[in-house]
C-alpha cells in the first residue's frame, strides 16, 4: 500500500475541525486525522507493506524547464537555492514535521527523493512490486497507474477514507473512456488548472476520451491532424495543430516517473512502534490520544 502523503494530510486538515488541539493549543487536525486514515485503511485492507511517499519536491525544475505554468499558482514563495515554497493553509504547515516524527517513530516507511514528487515515488515503488499494490490517493493523475494485469488500482477516498472508489480498469472505462495506460494522453490532452496544465483549447475530457478512442492513443491522434482523411473536425485539426509545441513536452510533465533513485527503505508494516520513547514523547507533547491508541492496537494484531 502506498499512500500519497500530502494529498491525505491535506483532506485529514479539511475534514477534522481546527478546533482538534494539542495541549498548548496548536491545532493537530492534520495529524490526528492523518492516524485516523492509516488506522481504517490498515484495518480494511491488511497490507503487508506500507510506504508514506513524500514530496520532497512538489514541483521538480525539470517539470517547470518543460510547461513554466506548472504549479505555478501556488507558489507561496520563490526559492533561488532549492524547491519553491508551496502555498498552504498557515496552520498546516506546523504539522508537517510532526506528522514526519510520528511515522518515523512508528516505523511506518516515509520516502521522499529530491526531485521529484510523492507521485514519481509511488511511480517507482507500482513499477518495482513483485505483487499487487494498493495506491492510495484523491489525485486522479495516478489513475495512469491502473493496471489489472498486474492488481494495480488507485484507492481514492471519497469520504475521509470509509468511502474508498476502488478505482480499477473497468471504473476507469465507465468513468473516462480509457484505462490506466491511456489515462495520461487524456490529461495531456484535458489539461489541469489545478496543476497549472493548459490542455488543448477547447477538447475537454470527453472529446478527448473520444479521440483516444477513434485514435489509439496521443501518437494517433497528432498523426491524424495530418491526415486530411481522417475524421477530425476542422476545429479540432486546428487547434491540435497550434498545440504542438504543448504537446511535445506535456506527457513527460504528466507522466508518473518511473526510475526514480529509491533509496533502501524496510517498507514492511510495523507491529510495534520503531521508537516507543519517542513516540510517548510525541504523543504527550501533540496529545495524538485515541487516534494514535486505536492505530497501535491495529498494527498490533
Amino acid at each position: 500500500m502506498l499512500l500519497d502523503s500530502a494529498s491525505l494530510y491535506f483532506r485529514a486538515y479539511f475534514g477534522v475541525p481546527e478546533s482538534v488541539r494539542a495541549p498548548d493549543g496548536t491545532p493537530v487536525n492534520a495529524v490526528r486525522g492523518l492516524l485516523e486514515f492509516i488506522d481504517r485503511l490498515v484495518k480494511d485492507h491488511h497490507p503487508d507493506d506500507l510506504v508514506a511517499c513524500m514530496d520532497a519536491d512538489w514541483r521538480p525544475q525539470w517539470r517547470v524547464d518543460l510547461i513554466p505554468s506548472y504549479k505555478a499558482h501556488r507558489v507561496a514563495e520563490v526559492t533561488e537555492s532549492g524547491p519553491d515554497t508551496e502555498e498552504v493553509p498557515d496552520t498546516l504547515s506546523p504539522q508537517v514535521p510532526v506528522i514526519e516524527a510520528v511515522l518515523d517513530a512508528l516505523g511506518i516507511a516515509r520516502v521522499g527523493v529530491e526531485g521529484y514528487e510523492a507521485d514519481d515515488v509511488i511511480g517507482t515503488f507500482t513499477a518495482r512490486a513483485s505483487g499487487p499494490v494498493d495506491i492510495v490517493t484523491g489525485d486522479r493523475d495516478l489513475y495512469q497507474l491502473v493496471d489489472d494485469a498486474r492488481g494495480v488500482r488507485v484507492l481514492y477516498p471519497l469520504k475521509g477514507v470509509g468511502t474508498l472508489q476502488l478505482t480499477d480498469e473497468a471504473v476507469l472505462r465507465e468513468k473516462y473512456g480509457v484505462d490506466g495506460s491511456g489515462y495520461a494522453d487524456l490529461a495531456t490532452l484535458r489539461g489541469d488548472p489545478s496543476d497549472g496544465l493548459p490542455g488543448v483549447p477547447g477538447i475537454g475530457e470527453k472529446t478527448a476520451a473520444k479521440l483516444l478512442a477513434e485514435f489509439g492513443d496521443l501518437a494517433g491522434i497528432m498523426a491524424a491532424v495530418d491526415k486530411p482523411t481522417a475524421r477530425l473536425t476542422p476545429s479540432q485539426r486546428k487547434r491540435l495543430h497550434e498545440s504542438r509545441p504543448y504537446i511535445a513536452v506535456a506527457p513527460t510533465v504528466v507522466k508518473v516517473a518511473d526510475d526514480v533513485p529509491l533509496p533502501p527503505v524496510d517498507t514492511a508494516l510495523p507491529h510495534a512502534p520503531r521508537d516507543p520513547a519517542a513516540l510517548d514523547t510525541l504523543a504527550t507533547r501533540w496529545g495524538l490520544g485515541g487516534s494514535l491508541n486505536r492505530l497501535l492496537t491495529t498494527l498490533q494484531t
